[in-house]
């Protein structure tokens, strides 16, 4: 008996703690609804509020938008009155002249504006006259265009059959190269024909170890060389063109050594080939586009590094008309090329025509140049090595 009422009791126990348990439950479940009801109507107000906001925005939107239309005309309207203004001082002022001729170099001139190149020039090719001019003078790295000079020293120091080892320095000389190897020996017309045609750096660094012993005494005699063919701004450090501190050319001076440089047979044989085939079958290809995208094309050479940009120094011939084109620092190369070309062709002169006394002139002038070639580059080679060793020891 006491057992049994001792189990009764505490499932009254048990009966009362459940009855409180679904009390509790009711009343948590009720307050879940409450707290559910005041979580949806919270979260509806703070997306009514946000789509407030939102059409806020974009009234505000439709605001800047509409102030910021207004301010571009406004821009615009005092963009065009300056550009006005500009002509008016353009047309005001008296027009540059270069070698007797009126040149329209000024910011708002058709040429000069479709341009990317930092200096360019181009001059008649028989008469020297500039035609046109932009910043010719302005001095900068000028790459590849440089081994217009190490291919007119190798054409004038070798015959072409001789054999030149390739040293460890030119062979490991950074692209463009064609891969020569280290002590092998190559025909210096091979070497010649992948300098100016492959602009290869190892090539030009053999045939000048060749030529002057070393690097830097070869770089004198370019630089020597550049001074007699009348370009003084003028500074070679290499035989490559590759950057190098105090290494400097600029349009006119590439201009002026590309012009005298077309008037040697070997060299202008040399720069119109588009491919050669070397002796040991490997075929190079000339890195001027120019010689297949323009039927006016006689030569030229390119060149590129990220200090220098674009730079190229060719000649071009149409009916009768010769003219030399040169630019540093260019972005589009080839289109600042045809532009050139072209405003060349349109205001150089007919040279069919030409007099008697102006074929003496030029006939003059070329003796005098050829003069400075009748020192022998061994001879020039020697006394730039005695000036080298006498500045080392100072």
């Amino acid at each position: 008996n006491k057992l049994a009422k001792s189990k009764h009791r505490r499932h009254k126990a048990r009966l009362r703690a459940a009855s409180k348990s679904s009390a509790a439950l009711k009343a948590d479940r009720s307050t879940h609804r409450v707290t559910k009801n005041k979580l949806a109507k919270s979260k509806h107000r703070r997306h009514k509020a946000r789509l407030r906001a939102a059409s806020k925005s974009s009234a505000a939107l439709k605001a800047d938008r509409s102030t910021h239309r207004v301010t571009k005309n406004k821009l615009a309207k005092s963009k065009h009155r300056r550009h006005k203004a500009r002509l008016r001082a353009a047309s005001s002022r008296p027009r540059p002249v270069l070698d007797g001729r009126l040149v329209d170099d000024s910011p708002s001139s058709g040429l000069r504006r479709r341009l990317s190149a930092r200096s360019a020039i181009v001059i008649d090719a028989q008469t020297g006259e500039t035609l046109y001019a932009h910043s010719p003078d302005l001095p900068g790295q000028p790459a590849s265009t440089l081994k217009v000079l190490t291919g007119l020293l190798a054409i004038n120091h070798f015959k072409g059959s001789e054999m030149v080892e390739v040293s460890k320095r030119a062979a490991l000389m950074p692209s463009s190269k064609v891969f020569l190897q280290p002590g092998s020996n190559y025909r210096a017309n091979d070497l010649i024909n992948a300098v100016l045609l492959a602009s290869a750096n190892d090539a030009s660094v053999a045939l000048a170890e060749k030529i002057a012993g070393s690097e830097d005494v070869f770089a004198r005699l370019m630089t020597t060389k550049a001074r007699a063919l009348g370009a003084s701004n003028t500074e070679c450090k290499n035989a490559t063109g590759l950057t190098a501190m105090g290494q400097k050319s600029t349009a006119r001076d590439l201009a002026t050594i590309f012009r005298t440089a077309m008037n040697d047979k070997a060299f202008s044989k040399r720069m119109a080939l588009i491919t050669y085939k070397t002796t040991d079958g490997k075929v190079l290809r000339n890195h001027n586009k120019a010689l297949w995208r323009m039927d006016c094309a006689d030569g030229g050479k390119t060149g590129y590094t990220l200090a220098a940009r674009q730079t190229y120094v060719g000649k071009f011939s149409r009916a009768n008309k010769d003219v030399i084109v040169a630019l540093l620092g260019s972005e589009t190369m080839w289109l600042d090329i045809r532009n050139l070309v072209n405003y060349g062709f349109a205001v150089g002169r007919d040279h069919e025509s030409t007099s008697a006394s102006t074929k003496a002139v030029g006939q003059a002038g070329q003796n005098k140049v050829g003069n400075n070639d009748k020192v022998p580059v061994s001879q020039q080679v020697a006394d730039i090595r005695a000036e080298y060793i006498r500045l080392s020891k100072l």
